[in-house]
């Protein structure tokens, strides 16, 4: 129970972080003072609106998905009422990465750091679409372990909300630059995620097929 509630607030606390920061920067100051935002201005291509607008959107729906999702994962279903709350934030994570992932295809398109960047998001919002639709498809079914574990990775990408941040500034200051950081992150930021989640899954599956043979050499 303590291992569980550490790993909660592992995961919590810098997603909290993460959404307060994005709603004082967007939310209570002009987008125009954003870094990311003052980059795309120095292109005249760049208007900024309706492109802030999609950017809102994304914003406001990941967050929700962000904040959810560790309540999902660490929190434990075991009465009924908590089986209905677990499915209604469900289907309110769920919309909230279909609704996120799909303004930030259309972000993806223009995102600054060129053809690598924009690849990067848009194979990462597409990872996010597949991941999520597929865990709550084997939801209905019926196949709790097999949802369980698309869910985990579909988190492992929504966490990216939050490492990206962690690699974008240790690489501004490696290459003493925006976008080859940018371009870097824009992969690194959701990659790296799901090689750590496929292998805690390994491990995990790897132990209980352990566990299961010890107990029948033991029968």
């Amino acid at each position: 129970m303590r291992l569980r509630k550490t790993k909660y607030s592992l995961v919590f606390v810098p997603a909290l972080l993460v959404c307060a920061y994005a709603f004082i920067q967007y939310g209570l100051y002009p987008p125009q003072l954003a870094s990311l935002v003052q980059f795309k201005l120095q292109s005249p291509d760049f208007h900024l609106r309706p492109w802030v607008y999609f950017l809102y959107v994304h914003i406001a729906a990941s967050s929700v998905a962000l904040l959810i999702g560790p309540v999902q994962l660490f929190r434990r279903a075991r009465t009924p009422r908590a089986v209905r709350l677990h499915r209604t934030l469900g289907k309110i994570y769920a919309v909230s990465i279909v609704l996120s992932a799909l303004v930030s295809i259309q972000l993806s398109l223009s995102a600054s750091g060129g053809w690598i960047a924009r690849t990067g998001f848009l194979a990462m919002d597409l990872a996010w679409l597949y991941t999520t639709c597929t865990g709550v498809r084997q939801a209905m079914r019926g196949n709790i372990a097999s949802h369980s574990r698309w869910m985990l990775r579909s988190y492992a990408i929504t966490f990216a909300a939050v490492t990206l941040r962690l690699y974008q500034l240790p690489l501004m200051l490696l290459f003493d630059a925006f976008e080859p950081a940018y371009r870097l992150s824009a992969w690194l930021c959701w990659t790296v995620n799901l090689v750590v989640v496929e292998w805690l899954l390994y491990r995990k599956k790897t132990k209980n097929q352990l566990s299961q043979q010890k107990r029948v050499m033991e029968s």
